[in-house]
Order: structure tokens, then C-alpha cells, then sequence
């Protein structure tokens, strides 16, 4: 999975800098436990999306599919201010995954195996996947393309380009990920999140489509003549292409397309809330 990569946040005060910066409880977490988590513009937008796993009490592991670890590095030591914090890119771990159950983690807890890897469960037990940290598993890894295909049918987006820092939790439908929280202290664009939450705001989400011919995101889809969301994420597994739109949750969306792409939705898949 050579599109991962792990950002190290280290020091006594590691948790509390996250806890302050993210999206997500990390004070939620005990250690052996992971979840996902973002970090946002004030104005809460999705700067970048991430697997966070609590190693121990002065140690974290961001899981990166999108952003460059150096840059959100560097973006976040603009707040560290004295803080007792170290971040570092960790590429001795590779990120491999597979479509097979998971040795020893289970939902949102993660295993340490005998070859020094950590394992997640990124699956379900009718489509298990597990990803590993470190050492491969001896059998085939699974193509990236695949991977990301599911991620999408699960509704886990990949924000890459002009798609970061243009979309809020809420439009992303992260909740059904139980990426964020609304009833922990500040962090960056938390006050946009809660009141959109209270306040019942939430007027776009995501929808999963799929096609028989090239997706890009940016496109627009469309229903009839209706422009009504931008393609977010797209995946081309080989047999068919994938996407996630962002459209208004309250419309009918008779006859999809894509400029002259037929399309189809078809129903997100749960599982990987964690």
C-alpha cells in the first residue's frame, strides 16, 4: 500500500496536543486502540483525514492514505508552541493489506503480532480486510486499487488536490464513521461542527456511485439536467469505476450521469466504524 504512510506524534504532551488540534476524541482512546480522526481549518474544513492509533500514553501513529506526513508535520508545528511534543515520518513501516481476516485485532483494537507488526481490522466478518504496520503477511497483498475501491463502498473518502480543505465532517458523512466528535472541548472548526450538528444543519452528504467508463473527481453529477454534487473520491478497481459525490440529502436523483457516463448509486456499506 505504497500511498500510506505513519506520522509519529511523541512526548509527554503528545495527547493533549492532539486532543486539542483534532477532530476526535483522542482522550476516548485507551492505549491498543485506534479510530479516525481529521484535522480541520477553522472554518472546518477537512485539512486531512487519518487513522490515529494511541501506542501508549506519550506516543501516537497517524495512518496517512492522503496527505504528505512532512507537510501536516510542518503545518502542525505551527502549534506546539512549548509544548513537549516530537513528530516524526516513520518509514520503516511498511503499510501492506490483505482481503482475510485479521490475525488478532478486532474493530478498534490493534495487535501487536509475534513479527513486530501492528494489525488492524479494516473489515467486517463477511468482508474482512486487515491492514499491517511493519512486517507483510506471507500471502498476497491486496492491490491498492481494490482497496481504495472498498474504502470508498464503505464511505471513507480519499481527498487528494483541490478536494482538501473544501469539505466539512458533516458533508462528508464522516459521522457514519464516528470520525469526530461534537461534545469534546475546542479543536480547530469545532464550533462550525457542533452548530451544524445542534442545530440540524446538515443539508449535503455522501453518496456512492458507480460506472462503466472513467471517473475523475471534480466532475459533476448530475440527475437529469440537474447539477447536483461534485465527484469527492474516485477508484478504477479494472472491473469497474467508483465514486463518492456530495449532493443534497433531501432529492430524488433520477437518471444519474456523469457528463455522458451513465451512472448508478448504490447503497454505502457499513462496517468500518470505529
Amino acid at each position: 500500500m505504497p500511498d500510506y504512510r505513519i506520522l509519529s506524534l511523541s512526548g509527554r504532551d503528545a495527547l493533549a496536543f492532539a486532543q486539542a488540534q483534532f477532530m476526535n476524541d483522542v482522550d476516548a482512546l485507551a492505549d491498543g486502540q485506534w479510530h479516525w480522526n481529521g484535522w480541520l481549518t477553522p472554518k472546518g474544513r477537512i485539512i486531512a483525514l487519518f487513522a490515529l492509533l494511541r501506542i501508549d500514553a506519550q506516543h501516537l501513529w497517524l495512518l496517512l492514505a492522503d496527505a504528505d506526513p512532512e507537510a501536516l508535520a510542518g503545518a502542525l508545528r505551527r502549534f506546539v508552541f512549548r509544548s513537549k511534543i516530537t513528530m516524526e515520518v516513520i518509514d520503516e513501516k511498511p503499510v501492506s493489506g490483505s482481503f482475510s481476516a485479521p490475525e488478532a485485532a478486532r474493530g478498534n483494537a490493534f495487535a501487536t503480532l509475534d513479527n513486530g507488526a501492528l494489525e488492524l481490522d479494516l473489515g467486517t466478518a463477511s468482508e474482512p480486510r486487515r491492514m499491517r504496520l511493519g512486517n507483510a503477511a506471507d500471502e498476497a497483498p491486496a492491490r491498492a486499487a481494490r482497496w481504495r475501491r472498498d474504502d470508498l463502498r464503505h464511505g471513507l473518502p480519499h481527498l487528494l488536490g483541490e478536494q482538501v480543505e473544501h469539505w466539512t465532517p458533516q458533508q462528508l458523512s464522516l459521522e457514519r464513521l464516528r470520525a469526530f466528535s461534537v461534545k469534546k472541548g475546542c479543536y480547530p472548526g469545532q464550533e462550525i461542527v457542533a452548530r451544524t450538528h445542534f442545530l440540524g444543519k446538515v443539508k449535503r452528504g455522501l453518496v456512492a456511485i458507480a460506472a462503466d467508463a472513467p471517473l475523475a473527481s471534480g466532475q459533476e453529477l448530475q440527475s437529469g439536467d440537474r447539477m447536483i454534487g461534485p465527484l469527492v473520491s474516485t477508484a478504477d478497481d479494472g472491473a469497474c469505476w467508483s465514486a463518492l459525490a456530495v449532493v443534497p440529502l433531501a432529492d430524488e436523483r433520477p437518471a444519474l450521469r456523469v457528463g455522458a457516463t451513465p451512472v448508478r448509486e448504490v447503497a454505502l456499506l457499513d462496517g468500518l466504524a470505529r
